[in-house]
């Protein structure tokens, strides 16, 4: 009986202790990891869990939110082998754009809050310096880790320390100009960086440029993996030993030699090493650790990835899955201004054939896909280099070509000297199409559009117009091929109005505005979209008995002088609004001309976005917060322009008595 008894409790021993098991090894291994040193102690097998639970991690939070999905899928084993190798705070990871950066959030003490990103008050889509202390550089734009990662190394050595400098940076991005720069200075000082070259054929779109063929022989070539295969196969069955490695290296030399561009690496100063399984964790951190160990100069470490891996979706269309929109948020009902820009330019284009279009690896953002599918001898797309992309269209333009160059506000930022010096010094008519203007949302502090009006303001030559709905984009655009001068078009992301098409083009004579709302107590003077949230205010101070008059100016340069002084002289008061930054922007324009004409005797105030950058979040949030909703500008009328509502107030008093 006893013996019965001391079966059964055994047996229930066991049971427990297999639950317990049970339990340790269904949990997470990221619940476990607080920081990257909590990697060390990981097995294999972990390791591998520990790569699909970010994958799940990261496509539920971006389908919730939505973000950068394919990216940061394709990266998450090269993130858990950059942390097993350089996981410390002494070392420095810079992540070029930050889009594959999401795995590096999650284990580096941010999972807690991660279902916040890209959200008011949460987490940044990129890495930010003032976010973490294992942002070692806050970006956003393409092009950037390798100079960064080149400063803090110099800075490392003056100071006689030894840590590790790791640019992370894409096959997209490596082309891009500045990428050159640094690699070229970097191969000329020797200092020790270590560049993981994310290969994944894709930048937002397939890479483009020769470099990019280069790297895809790499990847495509039938001879390197079958090299890997032999040199497999001939370690597995020759005695470890001298001989053997010596065969091993001998094969990896020959395979390189062949088919890696090992030679262009070589000459610009730098070591070799690849191509590498990006999947495979341990591949990657006996690079990395070679690479770290090492004591001669700058290494390239060049990784072979699959943008969206894990997610089959995202895998089979990786231009798709790039970004997506939050699961369960409608979409549009009506087309955005990229669409109608995208269409306006084909049908410009069959109609004049020195029509050409250039984008800087946007082609699919800036709505000339299927532009570029109609004339592909006519649609360029020449990569992450804004600055190629504007000379390039100056040297069409000085050859009788109209080239259109979409870009959006943010990146256009970066070709400002060839904008200055090949556009307007030579009054070329190139036509700029800037996309993103103003407030972007939840791409945030990088990717907002709001300097493009005050950093083009002020360049002689320069026209620069901003449609208050999808039709006058079109008509810009199409008044733009005949103004034979440099001109800037801003529109903003997101879908129209669902205003109908005008099906014929009507010329809108450069610096002209009109009036869409007679008033006579105050001008409400717009400029962009922002129009109708104008005339979406003046309904509601109407209500308050306030009769306001709403222009639509369309151009911050030039400015209708005479449509704003008329205006000025009738109402008395006048409030510009915008969605730029107010210094420098289109109210500073109009100021400057009123101070021409101190006989008009006018209150002027401004509106605009603030002297702050403009973090992330929903853009309607933005919005509301930044006064520049249909609310807000009613609520800014009321407190810039008290007399009026006190006279309103007086008025109804007198009509009571």
């Amino acid at each position: 009986m006893l013996d019965l008894w001391g079966l059964k409790m055994k047996e229930l021993s066991k049971r427990l202790s297999s639950k317990q098991s049970c339990k340790l090894t269904c949990k997470k291994v990221l619940d476990t990891i607080d920081s990257p040193s909590d990697l060390s102690n990981l097995d294999n097998e972990s390791l591998n869990r520990l790569a699909t639970e970010l994958r799940d991690e990261i496509v539920k939070v971006v389908s919730l939110n939505g973000g950068h999905l394919a990216s940061s899928l394709g990266s998450v084993e090269i993130t858990i082998a950059l942390h097993r190798v350089f996981g410390n705070l002494q070392d420095k990871i810079v992540w070029d754009v930050g889009h594959q950066a999401y795995a590096h959030k999650l284990l580096t003490g941010r999972k807690g809050r991660f279902s916040t990103i890209r959200q008011l008050g949460g987490l940044s889509g990129f890495p930010s310096r003032s976010e973490s202390r294992y942002d070692a550089f806050g970006t956003g734009h393409a092009g950037t880790s390798i100079s960064a990662a080149l400063g803090m190394a110099v800075v490392r050595d003056l100071n006689k320390q030894t840590y590790n400098v790791v640019a992370v940076i894409g096959d997209g991005s490596i082309g891009a100009g500045m990428s050159f720069e640094a690699i070229n200075h970097a191969g000329q000082i020797g200092k020790k960086i270590i560049i993981v070259l994310n290969d994944n054929g894709m930048s937002i779109s397939p890479s483009v440029g020769a470099i990019a063929k280069i790297l895809n022989q790499v990847r495509t070539d039938a001879r390197y993996e079958s090299a890997k295969k032999t040199a497999r196969k001939a370690i597995i069955h020759i005695p470890f030993g001298d001989k053997a490695w010596i065969l091993s290296k001998r094969l990896k030399s020959g395979m390189e030699s062949v088919i890696v561009p090992n030679a262009f690496w070589n000459q610009l100063g730098f070591t070799y090493l690849g191509p590498i399984n990006g999947h495979n964790i341990k591949e990657m951190e006996a690079a990395f650790t070679r690479a770290r160990d090492s004591e001669i100069g700058p290494t390239i470490v060049h990784v072979l990835t699959d943008k969206g891996k894990g997610h089959p979706a995202a895998e089979n269309d990786a231009v798709k899955y790039h970004g997506i929109s939050p699961l369960g948020v409608p979409k549009p009902r009506n087309v955005s201004y990229s669409q109608i820009f995208g269409q306006s330019v084909s049908q410009l284009m069959r109609e004049n054939q020195k029509i050409v279009a250039i984008s800087a690896a946007m082609i699919e953002g800036t709505g000339l896909s299927q532009t570029a599918l109609e004339f592909p001898g006519r649609v360029f797309d020449v990569g992450i280099c804004e600055q190629h992309a504007v000379t390039f269209a100056a040297g069409l333009a000085s050859s009788g070509m109209i080239p259109i160059v979409a870009i959006y506000s943010t990146f256009l930022q970066r070709a400002y000297d060839q904008i200055i010096h090949d556009v307007c010094i030579q009054n070329l008519p190139v036509i700029f199409a800037i996309d993103r203007a103003g407030i972007v949302g939840e791409d945030g502090v990088t990717h907002q559009g709001p300097f493009d009006i005050s950093f083009l303001r002020c360049l002689p030559n320069m026209a620069i117009g901003s449609p208050c709905n999808e039709n006058e984009l079109g008509q810009l655009l199409y008044s733009a091929i005949g103004y034979n001068q440099p001109f800037a078009l801003r529109y903003p992301r997101g879908s129209g109005l669902g205003i109908e098409l005008d099906p014929t083009w009507h010329e809108i004579a450069v610096g002209k505005g009109e009036i869409v709302k007679q008033g006579n107590d105050i001008t409400l003077l717009a400029i962009g979209p922002i129009v109708n949230s104008a005339i979406d205010a003046a309904t509601m101070l109407a209500k308050e008995g306030l009769d306001c008059a709403v222009v639509n100016a369309r151009f911050a340069k030039p400015l209708d002088s005479e449509l704003i002084l008329n205006q000025a002289a009738r109402t008395g008061n006048l409030l510009t609004i915008e969605e730029n930054a107010l210094c420098c922007g289109f109210g500073s324009s109009v100021l400057e001309l009123l101070s021409l004409h101190p006989e008009c005797n006018v209150k002027v105030k401004t509106c605009g976005l603030p002297d702050h950058f403009i973090e992330h979040g929903p853009v309607d949030q933005l919005r509301s917060m930044l006064r520049l909703d249909a609310e807000g500008i009613a609520s800014s009328v009321v407190t810039l322009f008290p007399e009026l509502c006190t006279q309103i107030s007086l008025n109804k008093l007198e009509e009571k008595l």
